[in-house]
Parts: C-alpha cells; structure tokens; sequence
C-alpha cells in the first residue's frame, strides 16, 4: 500500500502561482514514476505531468507547457508541481498518482482543489 497526501491548493488570481506537494509513505517512493492530473467540474480527469523515478525526464500536457514544472525531492518522499502563470482554465482538483516499477496498479492522492480567478 501507499499513501499520498496532496497540498498547497487555494484560491489565486489570474496570473498567480502556486506550489502543490504530494507527500507519499508506504512503499519505498523512489521506485514509482509520479504524475499529476487534474479534473475540472463535468470534465474527465485529464494527464498534467509526469517525472520519472530518478527525476531525469519529464513530461508535460500541451495546456501547461512553459507554465508548470514538475519535480521530486526523493530524500523527502515528496513530488512537487510548480504552477506559474495559472489561468482561470487551470481551476480544478489536482490529484497525484504513483506508478510503481514492476506492477500493473497505480495509488492516487485525495485531491487538493485549485481555484484561479480572473
């Protein structure tokens, strides 16, 4: 089993930024890829960001490409993602997802809502 715990989401005006964290315990944090997705109200969650075990490579969405930056502290069992220049589009919960190597399930956080004004 793994646990994950998102934070760091509020209310921010147009423009703003935000920082979100996702804290994991459990299984050994280092062995899971970590991604973010996000679901707006009536919408299907939709891929954010991904970085890989090691935290060499990245991947992002078109929609927050040059925005958002994705990364990982291993010491600290904890994956960030880094939201600048937030647009009333970004509003949505943001949910943190561990893949581990080896298996075929995923773990999910509870979601931290984001909510951009304009």
């Amino acid at each position: 089993q793994m646990q994950l715990v998102e934070s760091g989401g509020g209310l921010v005006q147009a423009g703003g930024s935000l920082r979100l964290s996702c804290a994991a315990s459990g299984r050994t944090f280092s062995s899971c890829a970590m991604s973010w997705f996000r679901q707006a109200p009536g919408k299907e969650r939709e891929f954010v960001a991904t970085i890989s075990r090691s935290g060499s490579t990245t991947l992002y969405a078109d929609s927050v490409k040059g925005r958002f930056t994705i990364s990982r502290n291993n010491a600290k069992n904890t994956v960030y993602l880094q939201m600048n220049s937030l647009k009333p589009e970004d509003t949505a919960v943001y949910y943190c997802k561990a893949a581990p190597v080896g298996v075929t399930y995923d773990f999910w956080g509870q979601g931290t809502q984001v909510t951009v004004s304009s």
